[in-house]
């Protein structure tokens, strides 16, 4: 009896060399599956994907009903630099990364390290910048003699952490 040379060790091995080899050349999972596909199947995913080519007309529109008034859609490099994906309830969402537009999950703690830092170093300032707080934190902070305090809600959080009005569900093809 003759053995073949790929046993099902072998081939295993050779998936999961061939999905490294991909990675290490920055492929990623948009580009590798069909991102509609892939988000029906896993379903939930908080993975952020950067931008696709292939996602690139239901990404224009998904901006346009992000930015209803924005002047212009943004350009293929504009897309490249800022649209981010991810699958939610077997959707694919977008969002577009920008100035204070958090696309990562949010840190929904109430006590905020670098506030406190902040506050005890500029003990009555009436804002804590995000520098201090970090992009991510789902409050703005005051300080009130040396102490860090909740000022406001920044940001509504979807069932996985994200802040809502920052990401929309990309059109289903």
């Amino acid at each position: 009896m003759k053995m073949s040379r790929f046993s099902n060790t072998g081939a295993a091995a050779w998936l999961v060399g061939a999905l490294l080899n991909l990675a290490a050349l920055g492929v990623t999972k948009a580009e590798a599956a069909d991102m509609h596909q892939l988000c029906r199947q896993v379903h939930n995913d908080d993975t952020i994907q950067d931008y696709s080519p292939a996602l690139h007309d239901e990404t224009v529109q998904a901006f346009k009903a992000l930015a209803p008034d924005a002047q212009i859609a943004p350009d293929d490099s504009e897309l490249r630099a800022q649209a981010q994906y991810r699958c939610m309830d077997g959707k694919v969402m977008v969002c577009f990364v920008g100035a204070n537009l958090p696309c990562s999950k949010m840190n929904a703690a109430r006590d905020n390290p670098g506030a406190d830092e902040f506050c005890r170093q500029n003990p009555n300032e009436k804002d804590v910048p995000a520098v201090a707080t970090g992009h991510d934190t789902v409050y703005s902070y005051r300080c009130r003699n040396g102490q860090a305090e909740i000022a406001d809600d920044l940001w509504e959080l979807d069932e996985r952490g994200f802040a809502k009005k920052v990401w929309a569900e990309l059109p289903d093809r």
